[in-house]
């Protein structure tokens, strides 16, 4: 990369929270062919040539692994340059540089929010005669402070826009390393959406907010007249509370505020280098106007620019809604990382919630560059004992939990069963056998995992009181994932031509010692895990006797971030998919279609968050977008809707087509584009049996009315008595 022949700059003086804004004037006097830049930075920055912005590249670099990988963006900016030119680059600070996680100390943490800020960049510059003039960051360059007062990923952004920099000073070098620096290699993050204000109300309190009407990942704009030095102030909310005011606290420590101070006359503004989750904010100023219009206000959603894959459609209004709320969620949450939560002060890559909700995101949008991008990351950032941590990029790094670091082996697979291309495994393989080894050398018990800190069934709502944990057992769910992700290991390797027989043996062991040492399961997530992953000996038996606990318990969920993503699919699986139905259908707590009839747009954390009488389930940790249980969303496409494929035919090469109807529902639409094309399931329940439609582009085993037989690609219509 031509970018290393560059030197990194940084300030040559502390400005403490303002961002720095650096310089470099030049003159062109022949006719230009073509102009490309080169750029990244530590930290996130915005840069711009003659006023003009290059590229739409939102908080760029993005996250990344950053002491090993760092992207670099090339940008086209031969129509930004002219006789005389000014390149100007903004650096805020972004993850880089952020005190994160937001709700501890550690050592770790203070080293990250000390490193300096500073950047990277080469212009080549082509004219039409031939000639190249290329302009390196070095000594050269200029420094000042920004308009950007502060910009922080959990506190917000100031903003004074009477500040022209003028003070310039020469830069200092920095001593970075260049080996980190990459291509760009991620989808980049773009605006992607503009929401415009729903209303404009005062509250109970007699504040003034505005509602978007839709919770969004990214931030707000507005117009206003005003005179210079007049401000504009607001904070961002999820949520209001049971009497209709404003509610923040379950942000925590991050403030999510806003502070624009004017020029003079008319001026549009949003911030550039953070960004927040919200569907309210509440004006704290307003440049001395008493009387703000909803018209003044957009929302601009902003995340990783992936291309929208599938649809759902149902003849149930409230299910359509949570469909909504889960793309909503996902697009909110997969922000170059698949972050837990995009409001509070956390927004961290949690790799639990990353490997349980990994399928319905291949599902709803293409996420292999997305995930092949983060994956690198964790592979990078996986320790020498082959340990996964629980976010990555690695901003927690001691500890691990099963489930959680089993993100290594089941996202590299997901997306290889999705998209049907092994580099993915090529790539990750080293990482996913380490994964395993590592399970390996730590256990107290061979083939089990047995004595290690975990999260367990993750707020699991047969926990014991006070506890997030669930009632299943630690061990078991550890022992499980092992088996699986032992399992995974091998299933790749045979794919990859690799001697895996060691595993194939260990896989072996495990699940002989799983069966001995929990001969009975307790809890529905045991009976789903034991099911699901092969390892009961009798998964008919297992399936029924879940069947019979979700029944007894009146068709309540008891499970947690581990069980939910399962307990639907054995269900279905083994016989018992109108329960399956009983299940997502349910409008009372718990039941995903509960946050709908309290206007949920995004997936909630809890499934009470908000509880009946419209208290909060907690203001520690309750967030309104976290998508882990729209992992719901496979489970229509697969088994509702009878999409899906053979494991051995990977990237829907081949078809099986197995619909489970329903009446209460009338009707059920999905939609999916493949690398092999376009796939239509449709069915219709009707007075006298349910009609099917299937639009499909590969060879299909259609499963109806208990039988079974091969279609050729095309487009076809059956009919079932059965309903």
């Amino acid at each position: 990369m031509e970018i290393k022949s560059s030197q990194w700059i940084t300030v040559s003086q502390d400005i403490g929270g303002v961002c720095p804004v650096f310089r470099r004037v030049f003159s062109t006097e022949k006719l230009i062919e073509k102009a490309e830049l080169e750029i990244t930075a530590l930290g996130v920055y915005q840069a711009e040539i003659n006023g003009c912005r290059a590229g739409d590249f939102v908080l760029a670099p993005g996250w990344t692994s950053y002491a090993h990988r760092l992207q670099v963006q090339t940008y086209d900016v031969t129509a930004l340059l002219g006789a005389e030119n000014d390149l100007r680059v903004t650096v805020g600070r972004g993850w880089f540089r952020s005190p994160m996680p937001g709700w501890m100390d550690s050592e770790d943490k203070r080293r990250r929010y000390a490193q300096p800020c500073g950047m990277i960049a080469l212009l080549h510059i082509h004219y039409a005669d031939g000639t190249v003039e290329t302009i390196r960051t070095d000594e050269s360059w200029q420094w000042g402070e920004s308009a950007v007062k502060f910009s922080e990923i959990y506190d917000g952004e100031t903003y004074d826009a009477r500040v022209i920099p003028e003070k310039w000073q020469a830069v200092s070098l920095l001593d970075w390393p260049k080996d980190i620096l990459i291509p760009q290699e991620g989808e980049i993050v773009r605006e992607t959406e503009r929401v415009a204000a729903r209303r404009l109300f005062r509250t109970p309190k007699s504040e003034i907010v505005v509602d978007f009407g839709q919770e969004v990942t990214g931030y707000v704009e507005f117009t206003v007249s005003a005179k210079a030095g007049d401000e504009v102030r607001f904070h961002h909310a999820e949520v209001l509370d049971k009497d209709g005011n404003f509610y923040n606290e379950n942000y925590r420590s991050a403030k999510a505020l806003v502070e624009y101070v004017c020029r003079e006359g008319t001026q549009t503004w949003h911030p550039q280098l953070t960004f927040f989750g919200f569907r309210y904010i509440k004006l704290l100023s307003w440049a001395n106007d008493p009387t703000p219009k909803a018209e003044d206000f957009t929302a601009i959603a902003v995340h990783s620019d992936m291309k929208r894959t599938g649809w759902l459609k149902s003849g149930n209004a409230e299910l359509n809604r949570l469909f909504s709320n889960i793309v909503w969620g996902q697009r909110g949450n997969f922000l170059d990382v698949p972050t837990d939560c995009p409001q509070r002060d956390e927004r961290l890559g949690w790799t639990g919630d990353a490997q349980a909700f990994i399928k319905t995101a291949s599902y709803f949008f293409d996420v292999e560059r997305f995930f092949k991008k983060w994956l690198h990351d964790l592979k990078a950032d996986q320790r020498p004992s082959g340990e996964v941590g629980m976010v990555i990029p690695d901003f927690l790094p001691e500890g691990s939990s099963a489930a959680w670091g089993d993100a290594a082996t089941i996202c590299p697979w997901q997306v290889y069963q999705t998209y049907g291309d092994l580099s993915v495994l090529e790539d990750q393989f080293d990482s996913m056998k380490a994964w395993v080894d590592y399970i390996t050398s730590v256990t107290k018990t061979p083939n089990l995992w047995i004595d290690h800190f975990h999260f367990g069934d993750w707020l699991g709502l047969d926990a014991p009181s006070g506890s997030y944990k669930g009632s299943t057992r630690e061990d078991f769910i550890a022992s499980a994932f092992y088996a699986h992700s032992t399992d995974l290991v091998v299933k790749a390797g045979k794919l990859l031509g690799k001697d895996v027989s060691a595993y194939e043996r260990l896989h072996e062991n495990i699940v002989s010692a799983f069966r001995a040492a929990f001969p009975e399961y307790m809890t529905q997530t045991e009976h789903a895990l034991a099911a699901h992953f092969g390892l009961s000996d009798d998964p008919q038996k297992t399936a029924d006797a879940l069947a019979e606990l979700v029944r007894k318990d009146s068709v309540l969920l008891r499970t947690g971030f581990v069980g939910t993503p399962y307990i639907l699919h054995v269900l279905s699986h083994y016989g018992h998919a109108d329960l399956a139905w009983s299940l997502v259908l349910r409008r009372e707590y718990p039941g995903w279609l509960y946050p709908v009839t309290k206007g949920a747009t995004t997936v909630w954390e809890h499934w009470d968050g908000i509880k009946e009488d419209g208290s909060f389930w907690s203001k520690d940790m309750n967030s309104f977008n976290h998508y882990a249980y729209g992992a719901v969303a496979d489970w229509i496409f697969e088994q509702a809707a009878g999409i899906r494929h053979a494991e051995d035919k990977p990237g829907f090469a081949e078809l099986i087509y197995a619909p489970h109807p329903d009446k209460r529902l009338g009707w059920l639409q999905a939609r999916l584009e493949t690398r092999q094309g376009p796939i239509s399931a449709l069915w219709v329940c009707q007075e006298n049996g349910v009609r099917y439609e299937l639009k499909t582009p590969v060879r299909t085993l259609v499963c109806l009315n208990g039988e079974e037989r091969w279609v050729e690609k095309g487009t076809y219509t059956f009919w079932t008595a059965e309903a």
